[in-house]
């Protein structure tokens, strides 16, 4: 399966999202923690969304 913009991308994401709700946790600042979870999720989906097209241009080659 080859990588593309959106799984790079939807990866950073989760990792700034993850760091994000994490400072957000350790300073008990909920909107920051908040925020992290959201930038998480959306990179969670950008990824299934690279991954499903990945998938589809994948076929379409055999």
């Amino acid at each position: 399966m080859s990588i593309n913009k959106n799984r790079i991308a939807g990866a950073g994401k989760q990792v700034a999202g993850a760091t994000r709700e994490a400072a957000g946790k350790l300073v008990g600042d909920k909107s920051l923690e908040l925020s992290g979870k959201v930038e998480k999720t959306a990179g969670k989906v950008q990824s299934a969304v690279g991954k499903a097209t990945a998938k589809i241009k994948d076929r379409a080659k055999k």
